[in-house]
């Protein structure tokens, strides 16, 4: 049996938080798959640094702001003059803490970036292209989203949220487009770092695969789900967080 193609040669892509961390590592792997690549975060100068360095293009600015999900949609139209791939990986960790906690804006704002945004996105991806010519769409969630824990209630259930959105649109929108999310465990990112830095050993010594996440990790299982390879695959979670859910059963080695 012969690999299969990614099959990404010529398409275009659209990847949001897309300057650093699993954003970054996902673009880069669209375009080392030869896809055409439109990245957008906050940060101009990081923008047009990434876009420069995957030999793409990119438009800064927020997702909570709704006029940037129609000024991204058209730049990659214009330039590329085809969307075939969306990845919503932009999100908000706050507000963190105990939700008696929680401001009302606080909250709203989580919301409107980690559920609201991928949205708009896809509506403009799917009015724009993606209706009559097809598509991918690759939400990413957390592994968090099945379970709770301290000072993260916010963030887990706007990712739940999500998580819920990724089937509902893989149910509307197929056959054309295939809806499906990655949820990751604990990676090393810059947005998690306070989580990981302080017990990485003690942390990787109870997952059974030894190790937390890289970047990387997360970047090839977006690749997969937006390729030819994953054709018959929607409305999936694939959860990439090194047997996070599965610790319980591990006995660390002594």
């Amino acid at each position: 049996m012969t690999s299969p193609s990614y099959g990404l040669e010529g398409r275009a892509a659209v990847v949001t938080g897309a300057t650093r961390g699993i954003g970054r590592a996902v673009a880069q792997a669209l375009a080392s798959a030869g896809a055409l690549v439109c990245v957008t975060a906050r940060d101009a100068d990081e923008v047009r640094r990434t876009a420069l360095e995957l030999g793409g293009i990119g438009l800064a600015g927020s997702v909570a702001d709704p006029g940037h999900h129609r000024r991204l949609t058209e730049l990659a139209l214009g330039e590329f003059g085809r969307l075939d791939v969306l990845v919503n990986n932009a999100a908000t960790n706050q507000p963190y803490g105990p939700l008696m906690d929680a401001a009302p804006e606080a909250w709203r704002e989580a919301f409107t970036v980690n559920v609201e945004a991928p949205l708009r996105l896809v509506q403009c991806a799917w009015r724009s292209w993606m209706s009559e010519h097809g598509g991918t769409v690759i939400n990413v969630c957390t592994e968090g989203a099945g379970h709770v824990g301290p000072n993260v209630g916010a963030y887990g259930t706007s990712k739940a949220a999500l998580l819920h959105l990724t089937g509902q649109l893989a149910g509307e929108l197929g056959p054309r487009v295939r809806v499906n999310s990655v949820s990751p465990g604990l990676v090393r990112t810059e947005m998690a770092r306070f989580m990981w830095e302080p017990g990485e050993l003690d942390i990787a010594a109870g997952l059974p695969l030894g190790r937390i996440g890289e970047p990387e990790d997360v970047a090839r299982a977006v690749l997969w789900l937006a390729s030819d390879a994953a054709e018959w695959v929607t409305g999936a979670d694939l959860v990439v967080d090194g047997g996070t859910r599965v610790r319980a059963a591990h006995i660390p080695a002594s």
